[in-house]
């Protein structure tokens, strides 16, 4: 008998992966599984052949439903795709200050108090401060990384298929770094 401690639920492990991560640890099991059954094709001749024949029906349930699988994941992967084209204008306007918001101007020329400066566009230091306020990557800012991301002025993400995977690409003023942009690949 084994303890609470000692027992294994596969719920808590997959609870906490995404989807393309879940499909993989799927996968990875189903492959293991079928490795080991060819290595005790004996368990399967030893049963009965009517419960061989329900081994073969379950079979071919896990392969239809592994089909349906793949093709919600294709239909996910496109409609993704689609939505992420049309985000990608909404992303560009504020942040990099491509365009004024409405009102912005009226509301420059009502706040006389503040000192004229260099028209600025944009968010000023929107990346650093969206960077600090993330749970996940405000631990891994130090004050050194502050210096470089005041100058970030964008960030683009996209999602690459061969090899799987996806690249980030980081785009700064000229005015820190010579090289404006800097790309990162990352394979899954």
């Amino acid at each position: 008998m084994s303890s609470d401690k000692d027992s294994f639920n596969v719920g808590d492990l997959t609870t906490g992966l995404k989807d393309e991560d879940r499909a993989g640890l799927v996968n990875a099991l189903k492959n293991k599984l079928q490795n080991l059954a060819g290595q005790h094709s004996d368990v399967l001749e030893n049963l009965t052949p009517k419960i061989r024949r329900r081994v073969e029906v379950l079979r071919e349930i896990q392969g239809k439903h592994d089909e349906i699988e793949d093709n919600f994941r294709e239909e996910r992967a496109a409609l993704e795709a689609k939505y992420q084209k049309l985000y990608q204008p909404l992303y560009t306007k504020i942040v990099n200050g491509a365009i004024e918001v409405e009102g912005a101007q009226e509301d420059v020329k009502m706040d006389q108090r503040e000192e004229k400066t260099a028209e600025e566009k944009g968010v000023p230091s929107f990346w650093l401060t969206a960077l600090k306020n993330n749970d996940v990557i405000s631990e891994e800012i130090t004050e050194r990384d502050e210096g470089a991301l005041m100058y970030l002025k964008d960030i683009k993400w996209c999602k690459i298929e061969e090899p799987k995977g996806f690249k980030l690409e980081f785009f700064f003023d000229q005015i820190y770094i010579l090289c404006c942009n800097l790309k990162k690949i990352f394979s899954l």
